[in-house]
């Protein structure tokens, strides 16, 4: 057979350019994809010799062999895999693969907006991941012989619209190709050297380690003889010395058996994976058959990153397709509010796109995540229950994250909140251990109808705000909310199995039992006698303030400020504002204790005349106070400290 010039299918010719120049950001993983090709070649050969030993020709080591040249500026990746013959290269090269070009292309744009790439196993076959190696090569050459044949044949390309093929000679079955390095691929300027062992075997580590057949490379030593007694020569010229090593580990960590595994181990691969210094606070390894198949090796750190929650954070698990690397961040395996695990998931079933950077949001995908996400919350609800130390100090850390979880549901579609109710821990005024939901609920009395929470910066100062007074008194246990995010997550669970919350700084507080009922009318009944004391001083505070009530809650405290039960709280506000974004304002009643001595002052001023300066004073130091007690600045602080000065001089 003489030399054929075979021109590349038209549509072969798009996905040369598309490869070349845009589906491939990184251009480095041509070597990973060329490594995978030569694997999926010898698991071939290795399947159809389990019914035919002859295929193997008495050759049973797979490997795939590396040879950097720097003379040459050539890169040689070598297997010993099934091959291929004249029609299957010109078939699976020069039209890509059996399904045809045009189909794949087609496929390739329904991946790009939003649709599934249903043929899995294009990927790694040649004439897809194979082209490239076009990024880096000026030139490719192919040599193969198919196993059970003694015909093998030279297939070449510059990648410009045509190829070549012609018989030749090849000792062994399998596939030998060589890429004539492009100019900055090669020499001491080159962006990135491909002739350069170290860089090579960093490159099979980075993406291949995993490839379950021995990945070789030669590494030419210098060193000079040694005499007759062992001693080094000093005169002698260096010797060359070459010594073949094996770059990969071959057998990753999580194929291995859970019972053959030390703690140790777990922790080893977790700090050198993932570079991290500190043991894995928890360690979830789970292997998955039947309708999708997948490994998962996950990690709970035993410290937040810093930037967790910053927007420059990025989530995702690493993802690997038998064994070999696909993608460091695949953000779709797991929700969002399981942004802190780290780990890997390893699965031959996944749909991968043609450059294997992005994954499609396959069936397999979901079904992957929805199994590891019940896989961590199990694991939690464990350690919760039996473990309540250890879960503690993973709430300290990751705890923020749950409740995001839970506020989130608000605006995504799901029922996160159902998932992570009974995972939510609180501070309590009854309790010097943080509590859950449903421990507060057994708690409760029978009386007792809704679930309280108050809000501030930490546990003393919300047991010193005035709204806690009358709950105290009463016994009622408070669960305290000293995270800005706790308040927006308990608003997203509206209610805990029945229950609804309540906040002791919002609308009326609702206890339901008689001796209130009878405060509660004993209140109003005040309330009506002070009608006109009532209306100036929320005339005095104007648009300060919703509205000025007589207060059912206060029992020492002179003064208190409290939300109107639908709108945003207080400390709502505070967080808006923290964000800039001042526009949700919270509706600000201003509560008095008609018990109070100062009660008592006001009614007396006010009798003097609603328009004296002494009463406008008050009402604006009451208020004032009131916004202090909350830990809001008064809008004018000297104006707030005059005042007071001047009271005091009297």
């Amino acid at each position: 057979m003489a030399k054929e010039m075979h021109e590349f299918q038209a549509e072969t010719k798009q996905l040369l350019d598309l490869m070349v120049n845009s589906i491939y950001t990184n251009k480095e993983i041509f070597l990973r994809e060329l490594i995978s090709n030569a694997s999926d070649a010898i698991d071939k050969v290795h399947f159809e010799s389990l019914t035919n030993r002859e295929l193997l020709e008495g050759d049973e080591d797979y490997e795939i062999y590396l040879v950097p040249d720097k003379d040459s500026h050539t890169l040689t990746i070598s297997d010993n895999g099934i091959g291929m013959t004249k029609d299957e290269v010109i078939e699976n090269i020069g039209t890509i693969a059996k399904s045809g070009t045009k189909a794949f292309l087609e496929k390739m744009k329904e991946a790009k907006e939003g649709g599934e790439v249903t043929d899995k196993d294009m990927i790694g076959q040649f004439g897809v991941g194979f082209y490239s190696a076009f990024m880096v090569a000026e030139k490719v050459t192919i040599t193969t012989r198919k196993a059970g044949t003694k015909d093998a044949v030279r297939w070449e390309s510059d990648g410009s619209g045509t190829f070549s093929i012609e018989p030749c000679e090849k000792e062994k079955r399998g596939t030998t190709i060589t890429l004539d390095l492009k100019k900055e691929f090669y020499g001491d300027e080159a962006e990135e050297d491909f002739t350069e062992t170290y860089r090579i075997e960093r490159l099979v580590k980075k993406y291949s380690d995993y490839v379950r057949y021995p990945i070789k490379m030669d590494f030419v030593t210098e060193e000079k003889p040694k005499d007759k007694d062992g001693k080094v020569i000093e005169d002698a010229k260096p010797e060359k010395k070459v010594e073949v090593r094996t770059l990969n580990s071959m057998q990753p960590l999580w194929t291995k058996n859970k019972s053959d595994i030390k703690k140790e181990e777990y922790n080893e691969f977790y700090k050198n994976q993932f570079h991290e210094w500190e043991d894995p606070m928890e360690v979830f390894h789970t292997k998955a058959e039947g309708t999708v198949e997948y490994t998962a090796l996950m990690y709970i750190p035993s410290k937040a990153p810093f930037n967790l929650y910053h927007t420059d954070f990025e989530p995702g698990m690493q993802l690997y397709s038998r064994h070999v690397f696909i993608m460091e961040k695949c953000k779709d395996l797991l929700p969002d509010y399981l942004r802190f695990i780290k780990g890997l998931v390893d699965s031959p079933d996944l749909s991968l796109n043609i450059s294997r950077e992005l994954l499609q949001q396959s069936r397999e995908l979901k079904v992957i995540g929805k199994n590891l996400e019940k896989t961590v919350l199990k694991a939690l609800e464990k350690m919760l229950d039996k473990d309540r130390e250890k879960y503690e100090k993973f709430w300290a850390e990751f705890g923020k994250s749950l409740k995001i979880g839970i506020y989130n549901t608000i605006y995504m579609a799901g029922d996160a909140k159902e998932k992570l109710k009974d995972l939510v821990l609180f501070p309590s005024s009854k309790e010097e251990k943080l509590v859950t939901l449903k421990e507060y609920k057994e708690r409760m009395p029978l009386s007792q109808k809704k679930i309280y929470y108050a809000t501030g910066k930490d546990k003393t100062i919300i047991e010193a705000l005035p709204q806690m007074e009358l709950l105290r008194e009463k016994g009622l246990e408070v669960l305290f909310c000293t995270d800005p995010v706790d308040e927006f997550a308990i608003e997203a669970l509206h209610d805990y199995d029945g229950k609804e919350f309540q906040s002791i700084a919002r609308g009326d507080l609702d206890l339901g039992d008689a001796e209130s009922e009878t405060a509660k009318k004993e209140t109003e009944d005040i309330a009506k006698k002070n009608d006109d004391l009532i209306k100036d001083i929320k005339e005095t505070l104007g648009d300060k303030v919703a509205d000025v009530k007589v207060s059912q809650r206060l029992k020492t405290s002179a003064v208190c400020l409290v939300a109107d039960e639908m709108g945003p709280s207080l400390s709502m506000e505070q967080t808006f504002a923290d964000m800039d974004n001042p526009l949700f304002k919270a509706k600000r009643i201003l509560e008095l204790n008609p018990h109070h001595d100062l009660f008592g002052r006001l009614q007396k001023l006010h009798e003097a005349g609603k328009d004296s300066q002494d009463f406008k004073d008050y009402c604006d130091l009451l208020y004032t106070q009131a916004l202090l007690i909350e830990g809001i600045l008064p809008e004018n602080p000297v104006d707030f400290a005059n005042k007071v000065a001047k009271l005091m001089a009297k």
